[in-house]
């Protein structure tokens, strides 16, 4: 059973299945549990765990800055490597205004919220979307980046805003599994960007996505869409979901269009999280809310809701989940799925974590007493 790791306000914890006494790493059939606390104390915004035993992990030290760090024995030693760094903004050049705070957006790194893998054959390549909406890239496996221009520069980039963040960020980054020069992001709020060419150009492609929360002649403007999370079937790879933030969105066409799904568990029109089954495309799992004015689950009820007929019925999964006066939501990326679609795991922001072992019907609690939890994941 592969570990899970979390990201959390005051560490990254690994979380593993086995007795209790094995040494972490070896496994076993009993319950799950902390295995491994790293970096206690400091606040971690992201966790990206490596199939080949790689992990790395982005340290938020305020005045200090951004530090990412790397373990290359699955999180039992770290060391510190490069982190994205911003050129100086070049003279001249002029500012760009954040149109909902009238600041301007700075050429420096506030937080990294995305963390990719690159495709197959690129096997030390990273993608990192940060705060202020650049798009990083690394060949070397996290011992240098460098930022995507031709995104940075596009005139676009102006009309794009923070919406509960001070600035617009890039939280979603998704390679196509098909050709490593086909990515997808997702900026909030700025819609869904693709490049074809490594990154050389970009298209935005938010066709079909609606912003309730804009005037009525903006609600279809591709620049003010703010998805929440979007991720990619790995097996059908033209298929990519979006917990958007008024609603769920689908996408069956490799971002030609959108489809607004409409939650027939009337659960799902506010959320952040989203998972897809690694086979089944029309299989999907969210962590639903209330709305952006109540961030609570409804009715005080933790659920998970699932869909696997691709949005045309939801499911309310429950089991193993707090039923009464529960507040707390799962931020975007606090929600994962394994390899083989039946292990889940979430967090939420109040320190509580679960998994399921058979597809989100049913789920354990891990614990209540984390810290809040940024991110969740299963080893790429």
């Amino acid at each position: 059973m592969p570990p899970i790791f979390a990201a959390t306000r005051k560490g990254v914890f690994t979380i593993e299945k086995g007795v209790l006494g094995h040494a972490p790493g070896t496994g076993g059939d009993g319950p799950w549990r902390i295995s491994r606390v790293s970096f206690l104390g400091d606040n971690a915004s992201i966790v990206l765990p490596r199939k080949r035993g790689d992990v790395f992990a982005t340290i938020g030290h305020g005045h200090f800055g951004v530090k990412m760090h790397r373990s290359m024995d699955g999180g039992a030693t770290w060391t510190e490597c490069a982190a994205p760094t911003y050129p100086a903004k070049p003279e001249g050049v002029a500012e760009v205004y954040d149109p909902n705070w009238r600041k301007p957006i700075p050429w420096s790194l506030e937080l990294v919220w995305a963390l990719e893998p690159g495709g197959r054959n690129e096997p030390d390549v990273l993608w990192a979307g940060t705060q202020p909406g650049g798009l990083f890239r690394s060949e070397d496996n996290g011992d240098s980046w460098e930022l995507n221009r031709p995104l940075w520069d596009q005139p676009r980039l102006a009309n794009w805003f923070g919406g509960g963040a001070e600035w617009p960020g890039i939280h979603s980054v998704c390679v196509d599994p098909r050709d490593s020069r086909r990515v997808a992001i997702a900026v909030s709020s700025g819609g869904v960007w693709l490049t074809e060419d490594g990154g050389k150009t970009w298209d935005s492609r938010t066709k079909g996505m609606r912003a309730a929360y804009m005037p009525p002649e903006l609600a279809y403007d591709p620049d003010s869409q703010d998805p929440h999370q979007m991720v990619q079937s790995p097996t059908s790879p033209d298929h990519y979901w979006v917990q958007h933030h008024n609603g769920i969105f689908r996408s069956s066409d490799g971002l030609q269009s959108w489809q607004e799904v409409s939650d027939s568990a009337r659960l799902a029109s506010f959320g952040f999280a989203v998972a897809v089954h690694p086979k089944r495309p029309d299989t999907a799992w969210f962590v639903p809310g209330v709305s952006d004015q109540l961030r609570v689950p409804v009715e005080g009820r933790l659920v998970v809701s699932r869909t696997t007929d691709g949005g045309r019925s939801f499911e309310v999964l429950r089991k193993g989940l707090p039923q009464e006066h529960a507040y707390e939501i799962a931020y975007r990326h606090a929600l994962d799925v394994d390899e083989s679609g039946q292990t889940l795991a979430f967090g939420t922001t109040t320190g509580s974590l679960y998994v399921s072992e058979d597809g989100g019907d049913s789920w354990q609690a891990v614990s209540h007493h984390l810290p809040p939890i940024h991110a969740v994941r299963f080893p790429r």
